[in-house]
């Protein structure tokens, strides 16, 4: 009997896999089912009607995705991932045109699409580009999830799990150089069972150094990083009922900002920056001045624990406490907005610290009968952020504008002497109940019938506490309470076909803007969406091919909008958010395919048609506040990705190649400037010698040559038009390359 299930926390999902390699099943010519395990339950997730995109750990290694920053790439088409304005430490995301801004990054404002790791809510856009830590794959749920996920999931969830304690041992060290002067280091740790306990230690360092040269000798370059990170799992199972897993991870991010690339100058640039605009990517800034490490540091405690009480009846309890420490330092737009005024400042440095704390509880009941699988559960979740800014002028213009030099006033720089220009703190709390079923009539077993919902409580208060470098009382307290439902319903058409139409709802909470003058409260962004989709295995299975049609309406769209203003002579710029006054729309189309022509080979082509419209909200600079043209943040039209998976013996070895591309039309990255960034297109490249057998019967070796924009692409992903600045954007990066070896103990792979 083929039966579709409710799922716990959106873990068992029908999966389109958008690459990977076929692993051996009983027909050595056939796609193995993709399957994940949740409460000791296997599901084929081709049977359950979601849209969903993996990308498994072979993937990942394949593209060689380090964070969530690499799927910028576009992996996944109807993901996208783009760092904010051009510092990678904070990511926007959004998923079929819904849930990206341009600003999440204030303490009181949240993002559109939830990130979760092994069950547990991530707060913040800060944090998001740290390394990731021995994934077993990322899923990526389509469309609102506002019945069983925990917040803000308008657009969709982003779900990494990781691999669990195994209980055998296990050991997995990996070293690799690469251009840029990069270096790596990777190791794991499957320590063996002792009675009933498991243990798991993985550790990183990852670093690079910079893909554009500070003007400046002396001072850090753009665009590096170092990423390190240490997780510690432990996994007790003294009975078949009872499974506790508790995790511990610490990681330190440091990189400095993309750099914005002045391509057609202004009527106020200098003849410096005149000379210097291009509209081919600089492997130098034309300006120079101080940068400093932007360092992220987060630590996290998970206990999961599953209880289950019978063969139908299962209790989950996840917990979580998790810490955030973000630093900014910014110095990227050096090029593109230094305004010249003979003998004035210049080289605003934008400099900023945020910190947050997060607890999280969540307790699921999992069970079923001969025709009903359900889940109910509750949530509650509760946050404190604060951040500051400050934006001191490092240079100093000459008289023509043909050189500058160090601003003595601010050099050398000392922080601790320097205006604060804005500082606020936020506290969130939330409170959800939900519930869902799914029902397959035993009279009728191809139907099966899903019903959800979710009831939420939602509070935050905060205080601006300096704005302008001056002391402010400016607060706000509010609270908003609603129920998000979801209907689904599935039809089996064969044992290999299903079609499903979704109905269901989502929302973005509330919030205050802390850059603004006022800090005034903005209502709840929220979204309804309708979806039909087809999921199949054909050709013996030897092909997969899955299609979905969808329509999302936004609602109350929460919208930013910016004002420059000078200051004790220096310039900076404030916003504030409003919400919309009309409705905006996503509708498109999605094809994800995955053969297996002839063995070892598999193919994987996917595809996103996307039509965002703008909406419109009051802009509260403007006197009478008129309705301002909101355009989709990216949103690209059309959207793709293909890759090539090919694996041929070499003795006892096997020597693997991957391939795989990915090309979108331009979008928008501001909500009201009417400009366009560049078609892109990517491809990345991997070839591994794996499996090799050395000494040990229990050892092998492996050897890997990759590649990350093989063909050195250059594409604008960020781009502005200003009257008085001129033209800049931030390029793609240039090609990237390396070397990888890997020896393994416990088994050949």
């Amino acid at each position: 009997m083929k039966r579709h299930v409710g799922y716990p926390l959106g873990i068992i999902v029908s999966v389109l896999a958008t690459s990977g390699e076929a692993q051996p099943s009983p027909d050595p010519i056939a796609l193995d089912e993709v399957v994940v395990t949740a409460q000791k339950r296997e599901t084929n997730l081709q049977d359950t009607p979601i849209s969903i995109s993996v990308l498994s750990s072979a993937s990942l290694e394949g593209r060689q995705a380090i964070s969530l920053g690499s799927l910028s790439d576009g992996a996944i088409p109807a993901l996208r991932v783009a760092p904010f304005v051009g510092r990678s430490s904070a990511l926007n995301i959004g998923i079929r045109g819904v849930g990206a801004s341009f600003d999440a990054n204030q303490p009181a404002r949240d993002a559109g699409v939830g990130v979760y790791v092994d069950g547990v809510f991530l707060g913040r856009s800060q944090g998001l580009g740290t390394a990731l830590l021995d994934v077993e794959r990322i899923e990526v749920l389509k469309g609102p999830q506002g019945t069983l996920f925990g917040r803000n999931t308008m657009g969709g969830a982003v779900n990494i799990v990781t691999k669990a304690p195994s209980g055998d041992f296990r050991f997995d060290a990996r070293m690799g150089v690469s251009n840029f002067d990069g270096r790596s280091g990777v190791v794991h740790v499957d320590l063996p069972r002792i009675g009933d306990l498991s243990i798991k230690i993985d550790g990183l360092i990852n670093e690079r150094d910079g893909t554009t040269t500070n003007a400046v000798g002396g001072t850090t370059d753009f665009n590096t990083w170092s990423k390190r990170g240490i997780r510690f799992a432990a996994a007790w199972r003294p009975s078949d009922a009872i499974d506790m897993q508790y995790a511990y991870d610490n990681s330190r991010d440091a990189t400095t900002p993309y750099h914005a690339q002045l391509l057609v100058a202004g009527p106020f640039a200098s003849p410096l920056q005149r000379d210097g605009a291009s509209l081919r990517r600089r492997d130098t800034s034309i300006l120079g001045g101080e940068q400093a490490d932007s360092v992220g540091k987060t630590i996290g405690h998970t206990l999961l624990l599953d209880w289950r009480i019978d063969e139908a009846l299962t209790l989950r309890s996840i917990s979580s406490y998790r810490e955030l420490e973000q630093s900014q330092l910014d110095q990227g737009l050096i090029d593109a907005i230094s305004t010249f005024t003979p003998n004035r400042p210049f080289a605003r440095y934008s400099v900023a610290n945020v910190g947050q704390d997060q607890t999280s509880q969540e307790f699921q009941l999992i069970g079923s009968t001969d025709s009903l699988q359900y889940v109910v559960g509750a949530f509650y979740y509760n946050e404190s952020v604060n951040d500051d800014a400050q934006s001191p002028q490092l240079n100093l213009w000459n008289a023509t504008g043909t050189a500058y030099t160090k601003n003595p006033a601010t050099n050398p720089l000392d922080l601790s002497r320097v205006t604060i220009d804005r500082a606020s703190k936020a506290e969130t709390e939330s409170l959800g109940v939900f519930g869902q079923a799914t029902w397959t009539p035993a009279a009728l077993q191809r139907l099966h019938l899903t019903l959800g919902a979710r009831y939420t409580e939602d509070s935050k208060n905060g205080k601006l506490f300096t704005v302008n470098g001056a002391p402010a009382s400016f607060a706000f307290d509010s609270s908003w309470s609603r129920v998000d439902p979801m209907v689904t319903a599935a039809w089996d058409f064969t044992d290999a076909v299903m079609g499903y139409a979704k109905w269901g709802t989502g929302f973005r909470a509330g919030g205050a803007n802390s850059r603004s003058l006022s800090y005034r409260a903005f209502d709840p962004e929220e979204v309804e969406s309708i979806e039909v989709g087809l999921k199949s295995d054909l050709w013996d299975r030897r092909l997969r091919l899955n299609l979905s049609l969808f329509d999302a309406t936004i609602k109350d769209k929460q919208m930013d909008f910016f004002f420059p203003l000078v200051v004790g002579g220096s310039q900076r710029t404030v916003s504030d958010t409003t919400n919309a006054t009309t409705d905006g729309s996503s509708q498109g189309a999605e094809l994800e395919l995955l053969a297996l022509p002839v063995d070892n080979l598999t193919l994987g082509v996917n595809y996103t048609r996307l039509k965002a419209d703008p909406l419109f909200a009051p802009n509260p600079y403007v006197t009478g506040n008129p309705s301002t043209r909101i355009l989709p943040l990216y949103a690209p039209r059309n959207a793709g990705s293909a890759s090539i998976d090919y694996a041929v013996p070499v003795g006892a070895a096997r020597l693997k190649f991957h391939v795989s591309g990915s090309w979108a039309d331009g979008s928008y990255t501001s909500e009201v400037e009417q400009t366009l960034t560049d078609d892109s297109f990517l491809v990345n490249a991997r070839i591994s010698l794996v499996n090799l057998p050395l000494p040990s019967s229990d050892a092998t070796a492996e050897l890997a040559l990759w590649s990350r924009n093989l063909l050195d692409e250059e594409y604008l992903f960020y781009k502005s038009v200003s009257s008085t600045l001129g033209t800049y954007g931030i390029f793609n990066e240039p090609r990237t390359y390396g070397l990888e070896a890997r020896i393994r103990f416990g088994g050949r792979r």
